[in-house]
């Protein structure tokens, strides 16, 4: 842990999070900043990965190197794509604090994050700086290869499906986490299994009709469905769950099990640890994948772990 003083802070601010929460919150949060001594600078994100060029061009061109994401997982994940898409100074030289006003923070519930505004600001004035792995995935989007970042959890198959339909919910003002449960339960009865295999440098290491696949550094996603039970977000690895074709009925039966990781149990899901991966769909179909939430492209997909890339301010060590 390291600890330094309380300097310039740039505040990015998403006011759609949350279906619209920051909005109605953010002049209470700023009265709580301002009265904790922060010296800010506050932007508002406007569009989708809006973000990610602010939080870009403020560190290159500002040299910004301590930010306060205002917002949920996916404004978080448009934060640390702009840290990792500047090319001035390392990752690590940036200080990543979150006050978590979106429908999932998954992320937060990782690192026991309160809920309480006043809190979380009195966590990031501490300044406990945590360094943490960080996922990058290249896929396909429209026939072009792309490269995303991800601080918490990549889900395929019907993961993705069930994040594409609430990411149309949110633009329809329809969040939260009832929300989210309608549309896995409506996702149940439209998604069709992926035959997908899988491949680490050495060897292939899965082959099958797969329901859904989990890779991550963080436990936690969906609101708190734990899908990588045994997950350390600084163990240089990351940690897997697929599901393989399995009934609807046993889904359902076993929803509740998603939220403690005992679903884990069940005959037709498999872990496993690495560093690399490579995710094809067979034939030539696709495998549709999401990063913390959000939803982007498509298979075939690669996975890298970066090692100890994002220094994030937390409560306290998590291991």
């Amino acid at each position: 842990m390291k600890k330094d003083s309380n300097s310039e802070w740039y505040v990015v601010v998403n006011p759609q999070a949350g279906n619209n929460k920051t909005r109605a919150d953010w002049p209470d949060i700023r009265k709580l900043l301002e009265a904790e001594g922060f010296n800010m600078e506050c932007v508002f994100t406007e569009y989708q990965y809006h973000a990610t060029k602010l939080v870009k061009k403020a560190v290159q061109k500002n040299g910004v190197r301590k930010i306060i994401v205002v917002g949920g997982d996916g404004t978080l994940n448009e934060v640390l794509n702009g840290v990792f898409s500047q090319n001035t100074v390392s990752t690590t030289d940036i200080a990543i604090g979150v006050i978590t006003v979106g429908t999932g923070n998954d992320w937060g519930r990782m690192y026991g994050i309160p809920q309480d505004y006043l809190e979380q600001i009195k966590i990031i004035k501490h300044n406990n700086t945590f360094l943490q792995d960080v996922g990058k995935v290249k896929y396909l989007h429209h026939n072009k290869e792309k490269t995303h970042y991800f601080i918490n959890i990549a889900g395929m198959g019907f993961d993705a499906l069930v994040a594409k339909k609430s990411n149309i919910a949110k633009q329809k003002g329809a969040g939260g986490a009832f929300s989210y449960m309608f549309n896995l339960i409506t996702g149940l009865f439209q998604f069709t299994y992926n035959f997908i295999e899988i491949d680490t440098e050495n060897e292939r290491i899965f082959s099958g009709k797969v329901f859904s696949m989990s890779v991550g550094i963080c436990k936690y996603n969906g609101g708190g469905m734990m899908q990588l039970p045994f997950a350390k977000p600084d163990d240089g690895l990351f940690d897997v769950t697929v599901i393989r074709k399995v009934s609807r009925l046993k889904v359902l039966r076993n929803i509740k099990n998603l939220y403690d990781g005992s679903f884990i149990k069940i005959k037709e899901v498999e872990t496993f640890t690495g560093n690399q991966f490579t995710v094809t769909a067979v034939p030539k179909k696709s495998v549709f994948l999401e990063t913390d939430g959000e939803s982007l492209g498509h298979s075939p997909l690669h996975f890298t772990l970066l090692p100890l890339a994002a220094k994030v301010i937390i409560k306290e060590n998590p291991n």
